[in-house]
């Protein structure tokens, strides 16, 4: 008896092609390798994943997929694509300045000064809250935990080297933040590129951690993790939102990115605004 001929589908389209791709690619990356990017916004990890087999030269993310399930050693590459480590010293000043401001004084009240810079990509504003710190005196007191799921961008945040080019723009940031100094006080410079202050190093522990399935890291008086959330979908960044509230101590602070709002997250209840036009929050734990 011959089989029976369904129905002809229509023709997908290239967009709908590239749409079965990337899914078989999420599945071939937490199913082979753990990492799970399910949670992510489709729109922008589309497009990062499509940017990324057409930077190594590959005509279909199928063509990705079937390397990374081969190819253990592509993996560090792909995840650091992956991630987005975009960033700069005192990115929006204003918030440092509020942090210096309003936040430290308070921290300045407990004998140990836990910290929790999520999401660390190259390490910009994890050498910039320690140089404030080191200014208002709590440096010595602290203990800054730097994390990220890229072992390639944590290996560069550990080098604390950045291009000379950008230091005109960090030092007007510096100053813009409230810095006392000058921002060459802090770094060395040396061909094109600069090279920060070992001694910034000495309270941060750099870390690999997932945001996604990951647990509680510490327990922490300030968390700051700016402008990751934005590539996570709704669900996933009310799970990240109550991963942080259970890491924060009673009154615990919350300083998020620009772009994001907890505003409509079911997660928005456990929280305070310290300031919600900068994104800073407390922990209503002991506050209400």
């Amino acid at each position: 008896m011959a089989a029976k001929v369904g129905p002809i589908a229509p023709q997908a389209s290239r967009d709908d092609i590239d749409d079965i791709e990337v899914d078989a690619f999420i599945t071939a990356m937490s199913r082979r390798h753990g990492y799970d990017f399910t949670g992510y916004a489709p729109s922008s990890l589309k497009r990062r994943v499509l940017a990324l087999a057409h930077g190594l030269d590959l005509p279909t993310v199928s063509e990705l997929t079937a390397r990374v399930l081969r190819e253990d050693e592509m993996v560090p590459q792909v995840i650091a694509k992956l991630s987005v480590p975009v960033s700069e010293m005192f990115r929006n000043p204003a918030v440092f300045r509020k942090l210096r401001d309003e936040v430290f004084p308070v921290l300045a009240s407990y004998p140990q000064i836990n910290i929790w810079q999520a999401g660390c990509a190259h390490g910009q504003e994890v050498y910039s809250l320690a140089i404030l710190l080191k200014e208002a005196g709590l440096y010595d007191r602290c203990q800054i935990y730097a994390t990220d799921f890229s072992d390639e961008a944590l290996a560069k945040a550990q080098e604390g080297i950045f291009p000379i080019r950008d230091a005109r723009l960090y030092s007007e940031n510096y100053l813009a933040a409230g810095g006392r100094h000058t921002l060459s006080d802090y770094y060395h410079a040396r061909y094109d590129f600069m090279k920060l202050d070992e001694r910034l190093k000495e309270r941060v522990t750099f870390a690999n951690h997932n945001l996604v399935c990951d647990g509680v890291f510490t327990e922490a008086q300030l968390i700051l993790c700016r402008n990751v959330l934005i590539y996570f979908s709704d669900t996933l960044q009310d799970r990240v939102l109550g991963l942080f509230r259970s890491s924060l101590s009673r009154g615990g602070f919350l300083c998020l990115g620009n772009r994001e709002s907890i505003r409509f997250a079911p997660s928005a209840r456990d929280f305070v605004p310290l300031d919600a036009e900068l994104r800073l929050y407390r922990n209503a734990g002991g506050l209400l």
